[in-house]
């Protein structure tokens, strides 16, 4: 049932038209706004050999990890991190922003094109370190890119720079973010578009659709609570939801004086009516499983994560923290017609306010106008994602029936010795340490860590092929993630495993998968991507709490791979800030 907040939103009595400026808002973001840009088919400021960036190589007929494109053009971006006001919701509170935008700047590129990133790291009052990771990117030959703190560098010191440079080796729909304690909480994160062969035919490209939780405690504050002993603050509850950075909020229960304006403006997208159009889901948030849907309007799923998908039709797409699915909406309603988009989160999640709306208007529609629609029946499991069974990957490949190595990993939580909480794999919670990355002492032979059990290292050593057993043995959903590459979903459930798998020939893959709470996940991947890859919880106060390994892979090759010395300045320019100032850890580091 709607609260009455929301109730007051669908029925008119808050005004469509916004009371507050994009600029206080979300900055200088244009997403949310019938300004925002349509998306290209793809770059042209570049070769078109046989009149695509990617040539002849179509989503049937190029293996995605192996024919990858490579361009030789260089998409270059400048990040500007730094504090800043910002009101999503009304509420007005200090975001960390990137060029002064919240949600952050789309990086766009073809499929094959480096993209080159700049990382200014401005935070003040107080300082932070920082880290950028490039979500469900390979990192093919460049592992030491993928930007996680104390995995593959140190976190990029106050005042210094870093530059990430890597090749867009997967397309379709992901975001970057933040990597280091729960920064991107606090609203350091963005949407990337790689462009790539089309797998479904659509004649519009509305972009990114961005979700997420949003909660107006500032995020360091969260962790204190998360990681203290109070056990009534072990899962915090987000303040609200938000559609590309927008919704309003119920500024009467404002209690501390924080200005707040409760019609501050929802999103707006456009449709036109005849047209298909291609929308790409991101799940940005912290905790909040996401339920999308658009009333009135079926969804035709084209991918899921980086992954072309067969297309299949759904009313309620769920995203769990980290996934993307890309839908194609066809607009059967008349040019006049204003619809309500919806994104709720799920019973499963933490949200004193779980329902975000945004607003669809057809060509001739009155945009400050109030649509009349009506929600549809959600029918889908609260926590999990579409069954197995109907996410089978455009472009063919068959996993090894029988892996080199199986790994069983036992996910449970509790309090420790001081009654703090913390989340355990196999019996270790993780802590990072900033100044020791792994893939750099790897890369010097040093591939054993007997004195610190807490960097929870696991070494497959050459195996070519691994699957993991993965054990819920905790009531919550836990939406986990691989680095580094796209995993082989044979099995999800409640319960115990049976033994079966689905669509053994060709099963779903992608790189963040929902494990039910009580319940298991098998997962198996190739061996074929020397590094050192995080695989965690990607909701944010549970990697804080420790739910996370890393997985090393042929680290014979890691140590022939010339490391670029860069990576190394970035633990000198680290140590140098840390001999004068005081970094408060507190949590698991990421």
């Amino acid at each position: 049932m709607a609260s009455s907040f929301i109730s007051n939103i669908l029925t008119g009595a808050l005004s469509l038209s916004g009371a507050l400026p994009q600029t206080v808002t979300n900055g200088l973001s244009k997403l949310g706004t019938l300004d925002a840009p349509v998306v290209s088919d793809f770059l042209v400021d570049n070769p078109l050999p046989n009149g695509f960036p990617w040539g002849l190589k179509t989503a049937d007929n190029a293996n995605p990890y192996k024919d990858a494109p490579n361009t030789g053009v260089i998409r270059k971006y400048d990040f500007h991190v730094a504090r800043g006001l910002i009101a999503p919701d009304g509420y007005q509170k200090d975001g960390l922003l990137v060029n002064g935008q919240y949600p952050g700047p789309n990086i766009t590129a073809n499929w094959g094109d480096t993209i080159q990133v700049t990382v200014h790291n401005e935070i003040t009052g107080p300082e932070e370190g920082t880290a950028i990771h490039w979500h469900g990117l390979l990192q093919t030959l460049t592992p030491w890119y993928d930007g996680v703190p104390s995995v593959q560098q140190c976190p990029i010191a106050p005042g210094k720079k870093f530059t990430y440079s890597f090749r867009a080796d997967l397309y379709g729909t992901s975001w970057w973010h933040s990597h280091y304690s729960a920064q991107y909480a606090g609203g350091l994160h963005g949407p990337m578009i790689i462009h790539g062969p089309k797998n479904v035919p659509y004649d519009i490209d509305l972009g990114p659709v961005f979700l997420s939780d949003w909660y107006h405690t500032e995020y360091f504050a969260i962790v204190k609570e998360v990681m203290g002993t109070d056990p009534r603050k072990f899962r915090p509850f987000s303040e609200n939801n938000l559609i590309n950075g927008k919704m309003d909020y119920d500024c009467s229960t404002v209690t501390d004086g924080t200005p707040c304006t409760s019609n501050a403006g929802l999103s707006k997208f456009k449709f036109q009516s005849g047209k298909k159009h291609r929308l790409r889901l991101i799940n940005a948030g912290a905790e909040g499983i996401q339920k999308f849907s658009i009333d009135n309007h079926n969804m035709t799923v084209m991918a899921n994560d980086f992954v072309p998908v067969k297309p299949y039709v759904t009313k309620v797409v769920t995203l769990g923290i980290g996934q993307r699915t890309d839908v194609i909406v066809e607009a059967l309603g008349k040019p006049s017609d204003a619809y309500w988009m919806r994104s709720n989160i799920s019973a499963c999640s933490a949200s004193r306010n779980p329902d975000a709306l945004a607003v669809v208007y057809y060509e001739k529609a009155n945009t400050t106008g109030l649509p009349k629609s009506t929600a549809q029946l959600d029918t889908t499991s609260p926590c999990q994602n579409d069954a197995l069974e109907s996410t089978v990957p455009f472009y063919h490949l068959t996993p090894d029936p029988s892996p080199q190595f199986t790994q069983v990993v036992n996910i449970t939580g509790r309090t420790n010795a001081t009654n703090h909480f913390n989340w355990f794999m196999n019996n270790s919670t993780f802590r990072a340490n900033y100044n020791n990355p792994l893939l750099l002492l790897a890369s010097k032979g040093n591939v054993s860590y007997p004195l610190t059990p807490e960097w929870n290292v696991y070494n497959f050593a050459e195996n070519k092929t691994i699957r993991f057993i993965v054990n819920n043995q905790s009531p919550a959903t836990h939406p986990m993630h691989l680095h580094g590459q796209n995993m082989f979903v044979l099995a999800v459930g409640t319960g115990t495993w049976d033994g079966k798998i689905v669509n053994p020939k060709n099963p779903q893959r992608r790189d963040v998968e929902l494990l039910p709470g009580n319940g298991y996940m098998v997962v198996q991947v190739n061996s074929d991507n020397p590094g050192v890859w995080p695989f965690h919880c990607h909701i944010a106060w549970h990697v804080s709490g420790g739910l996370y390994i890393n997985v090393m892979q042929r680290p014979a090759d890691i140590r022939k791979m010339q490391i670029p010395s860069i990576m190394a300045q970035t633990c000198t320019d680290w140590e140098k800030y840390t001999k004068n100032n005081v970094v408060l850890e507190i949590d698991s580091g990421l």
